[in-house]
């Protein structure tokens, strides 16, 4: 903490400075518009199994069954049906009339419509390049969409689903959304900062900042996706926009409240600028570290997805905290006092902080700790209670909260053919292997199907079609019990993939994720805290206290979305970044608060230290973390459920930490604790001073600090 004091003082001599201040805003517009020059666009993949790892099943069976004939194609399946009506001999006539209006389109031969059983469904399978880009497959997929709307018999409809059709959707969903979500986001971190200073400017001043912050941030992610060959999805590119506008603008409300507070305190603006981020920046920068090394650890994952997130998102998280302590307080010196018009703040004002609504709350959880600290305990539990009904997995059907023809499609297809038709499971062996291959497939429990799909002189393919509905728990155990029985096949070297298998390896990843990555989150967090504080009892105690409203918020959450927005499940991947956010960011919190309270409880001990530190940093951490629940939400807006799930989680997560967690459970285990709390450090072995000593210490402390 010391070392972080002695830089954050010597920065701020630089940043606050009459002419060094425009100096660093000048560099700061050079580097921001070299690197946006720099960044242009981030590598992308096209490669349906490109999160897992090589060391995949799926994955392997997916490399084996590009050596095939037709192994390079992505079909678009169309569906034709008639709302439960059996086709006749017109529509008959029409599939095949769409068969050849196809051809131009398809990457090789259109087979012939398949009838389902009960004549009332039909299939048509249209071939398309595996290695096209998503523009490229919507365009192609858009244009099928159109020639199966024109000259169609009248109550003959048409769905274009299958591998293409999804890619194409979920391109086309996002297109534009990322632009919505930073403008409903800009939206309302700009409304909430209003709301919060009350001042007609002072809020451009930060949201410029962190929006120039944003910018950069992408621009620094698609140069380093490029060097490491590192994809970057659209769903990543948002989440890293929702961080950076959270954590920066919360970086932001924190420096601007200390700052306020000094300008009661001193005559000299600039010297008070100095004190706000000598006491604020380190502050600031140990959140900073945490969330950036937190997000780091996801590179131990073996989902590349995850990965990608995680360096992405510590390349954010940097850029605002770099922005947050050397652009920020270079505009704030350089447009003065008057920025906190119409209530500027003067010398010898009283600080309202230290009576106001806050130090209320801090008296109430004084008079009772034992009851506070029993009743947010009950509440958390309560909440957590959510969890027993949980179910991890999405399918491919339950994957949007937006209608999408591609989905619709499937569940025609489910309805009318076999439930695993419409995304067979692939089998690639060796040929000479095939006799035996068809005999365990066939002989495998769940398979309704099962047909060679293409061979050279050394491979087979085989189409395994199962009863299960795609990614469903039944479907799943077939994979497992049919990779047994393949495997067991001699000399045939048998791999399963296709979409299901990739999804179930998908699943695996992601628990083995959950349990590699968040021991690694907790050790992270929980070193930066004993570094910070130099003590083991406070870091145990914030530690633990944000682990609780984890488990909390994922119980709330999976309550809310299993039982009243009727989602199937949570998916893979929200444990794990849920978990993440809400550890990470959540600490945040507990190291503005405790700092604080170490702060003060030098002088004032403490338990009175506490309760100070609660009053003072009440307000500026409850918008802060309002705002921050509020930008979470925004990806709401993006239109995959798995986004949604994250958003609300992670929201619930820092309201309950903001509003119960920093407010009454730790200051209360802290009054319950008394100076063990920093045990073993050295403010455990000091007496709290009484209250007149206390008072004595603090206007000593103030006289210290005036200008001389």
């Amino acid at each position: 903490m010391g070392f972080l004091r002695a830089t954050a003082r010597r920065l701020a001599g630089v940043v606050a400075g009459r002419w060094s201040a425009w100096v660093v805003l000048l560099v700061a517009v050079a580097v921001s518009g070299a690197l946006v020059a720099l960044g242009g666009k981030a590598r992308t993949s096209n490669d349906p199994t490109g999160a897992l790892p090589d060391s995949s099943e799926s994955v392997q069976a997916a490399a084996l069954a590009r050596e095939l004939p037709g192994g390079q194609l992505n079909p678009a399946l169309v569906v034709y049906s008639r709302d439960g009506a059996p086709l006749d001999a017109r529509d008959e006539a029409a599939l095949a009339a769409d068969a050849a209006r196809f051809r131009p389109i398809a990457t090789g031969e259109i087979s012939s419509p398949i009838l389902s059983p009960d004549r009332r469904a039909a299939l048509l399978a249209v071939p398309l390049p595996a290695d096209a880009g998503p523009e490229a497959t919507a365009d192609t997929v858009d244009r099928l969409r159109a020639i199966t709307r024109d000259g169609l018999p009248a109550g003959l409809t048409a769905q274009v689903s299958g591998g293409a059709g999804f890619r194409a959707d979920v391109a086309s969903a996002f297109d534009g959304a990322n632009v919505t979500l930073l403008l409903v986001t800009v939206a309302v971190v700009a409304v909430l900062l209003i709301v919060s200073y009350r001042s007609p400017w002072l809020w451009l001043v930060p949201l410029a900042v962190v929006g120039t912050a944003d910018v950069v941030a992408n621009a620094l992610i698609a140069v380093v996706s490029r060097a490491v060959d590192l994809p970057i999805d659209p769903s990543t590119t948002g989440i890293v926009d929702v961080l950076v506008f959270g954590a920066g603008t919360n970086y932001a409300l924190l420096l601007i409240a200390r700052y306020r507070e000094e300008l009661r305190r001193r005559e000299d603006r600039r010297d008070a600028l100095c004190r706000a981020l000598t006491s604020a920046g380190p502050a600031v920068a140990a959140s900073a570290t945490t969330v950036v090394l937190s997000l780091l650890t996801l590179t131990a994952a073996v989902l590349r997805n995850d990965r990608a997130i995680g360096v992405a998102g510590a390349v954010g998280i940097g850029t605002a905290a770099l922005y947050g302590l050397l652009v920020l307080p270079a505009a704030l010196a350089v447009c003065g006092r008057g920025l906190f018009w119409p209530f500027v703040p003067r010398p010898g004002q009283p600080d309202p902080t230290r009576t106001g609504g806050w130090a209320r709350v801090g008296a109430l959880v004084a008079r009772r700790p034992r009851a506070v600290l029993a009743g947010a305990l009950v509440v958390l539990a309560v909440l957590a209670a959510g969890l027993t009904d949980a179910r991890l997995g999405l399918s491919k059907t339950e994957q949007f909260r937006v209608q999408a023809e591609s989905i619709d499609g499937l569940r025609t297809l489910s309805r009318h053919f076999p439930a695993g038709s419409a995304d067979p499971v692939v089998v690639v062996a060796r040929a000479d292997a095939e006799p035996a291959l068809l005999t365990a497939i066939t002989g495998t429990p769940g398979v309704a199907d099962a047909r060679p799909a293409g061979r050279t002189a050394g491979l087979v393919g085989v189409d395994v079609v199962l009863d299960a509905e795609p990614d469903s728990g039944a479907s799943y155990d077939t994979v497992r019990e049919l990779r047994e029985r393949v495997h067991a096949v001699p000399g045939a070297g048998a791999k399963v993939g296709g979409t299901v298998a990739a999804n179930l390896d998908t699943r695996d990843a992601a628990v083995r994720d959950l349990r590699v990555v968040v021991p690694l989150i907790l050790g992270v967090v929980l070193l930066v805290l004993l570094v910070l504080l130099r003590a083991v009892v406070a870091p145990l105690v914030l530690v633990a206290t944000v682990v609780g409203t984890f488990f909390a918020a994922l119980g709330a959450g999976t309550f809310l979305f299993t039982h009243v927005l009727g989602y199937a499940a949570l998916d893979t991947s929200v444990p794990l970044l849920s978990f993440l956010f809400l550890v990470a960011l959540g600490v945040d919190y507990n190291i503005f608060l405790a700092t604080r309270a170490r702060e003060e409880a030098a002088g004032e001990g403490t338990r009175r230290g506490i309760r100070t530190a609660l009053a003072v940093t009440g307000g500026v951490i409850t918008s802060a973390g309002i705002l921050l629940a509020a930008v979470f939400a925004v990806l709401g807006v993006l239109p995959l459920v798995t986004l949604t799930e994250i958003g609300v989680i992670v929201g619930l997560g820092v309201l309950l930490d903001t509003l119960l967690v920093r407010t009454l459970l730790v200051p209360a285990i802290v009054l319950l604790l008394g100076r063990c709390f920093w045990w073993p450090g050295a403010l455990s072995r000091r007496t709290d001073p009484t209250p007149a000593d206390a008072a004595l210490a603090v206007a000593a402390a103030d006289r210290a600090g005036a200008p001389g």
